[in-house]
């Protein structure tokens, strides 16, 4: 271990947050939020535990346990990959280094599907890309009736999505491997289909910065600027989606513009944008053409 894990002091809690919050000021931007996550994990307590019994010693099985979990955290890994969870939309989703961490920004998209959904009973929704399943499971947990499938490229992410749908008890949800629309039946028509795909372009700075460092590259990275797989899936979700069926897209946050000039150049109607907690635009959505408009679209391109 580098010299910077030398603990000082005894093995109580009180003193193992202030050596550990320490150690992480240099790489966290939550040092001690990190630390009691990590110290509840070894103890198998909750945060408040901490607060209470400040005094209480890890023993040394445990100690040993704890300063890994602390090393890993100080070299920048995420720290939900090693709890192995993440909290969405008040959801505790099952989380690995196969598939994207879920991120607040993403519970926009939720708002947003269920703001302009709220009072449809019988809605038929398609998530693309879906990793950990947050997107799909937290519209299901709002939406009992609403019939949902997603669908993961990587089957490692398909178990994983099949495993937080029956933890979180929403084993209605259909989750299956799919290369985007390849597996999903010719004949199913979607009210709604969402997507976070892949949206940063492979020369991004970001990507050698922070928790991405950790994240797979597969999940993240598309080319065309970013842009490759927003306009694969915007022109073939056409044949997906029923007349007056909406399109939605996660992106980055300086994307707005080029995804709705994707949507109307393919199209859709009243493409829109959403901004994020942070005022940035996030998502941006279409209207399904008309029949007529689309067929016309497709004669003209051929």
């Amino acid at each position: 271990m580098p010299m910077r894990f030398c603990l000082v002091g005894d093995n109580s809690i009180a003193n193992l947050t202030l050596q550990g919050q320490k150690i992480l000021a240099t790489s966290s931007d939550s040092a001690r939020l990190d630390v009691e996550i990590l110290l509840s994990l070894v103890l198998e307590k909750a945060r408040s535990y901490l607060l209470t019994w400040p005094e209480k010693k890890l023993s040394d099985e445990q100690l040993l346990t704890f300063i890994p979990l602390l090393y890993r955290r100080a070299q920048g890994e995420p720290i939900a990959y090693i709890t192995g969870v993440k909290e969405f939309w008040s959801l505790s989703f099952a989380v690995s280094q196969s598939t994207l961490i879920p991120r607040p920004d993403t519970e926009t998209l939720v708002e947003l599907v269920l703001e302009l959904y709220s009072d449809n009973q019988f809605i038929s929704c398609l998530d693309l890309g879906t990793g950990t399943g947050a997107i799909a499971l937290a519209l299901a947990s709002e939406q009992a009736t609403w019939k949902i499938e997603a669908i993961d490229f990587n089957i490692e992410a398909v178990s994983l999505a099949q495993r937080n749908a029956n933890n979180l008890n929403l084993a209605q949800v259909q989750i299956y491997q799919s290369d985007w629309f390849s597996e999903v039946s010719k004949n199913k028509k979607f009210d709604i289909i969402v997507s976070n795909p892949p949206y940063i372009d492979g020369d991004d700075i970001n990507l050698s910065q922070g928790d991405v460092r950790f994240e797979p590259k597969s999940a993240l990275v598309a080319t065309e600027q970013g842009l490759a797989d927003i306009k694969h899936i915007a022109r073939e979700a056409r044949c997906f989606l029923n007349t007056g069926g909406k399109l939605f897209f996660e992106h980055g946050f300086e994307q707005g513009h080029a995804v709705r000039t994707i949507l109307t150049d393919l199209g859709y109607e009243n493409a829109e944008t959403k901004e994020d907690l942070n005022g940035h635009e996030r998502i941006s959505w279409g209207l399904h053409p008309s029949v007529n408009l689309h067929n016309k679209l497709i004669i003209t391109k051929k």
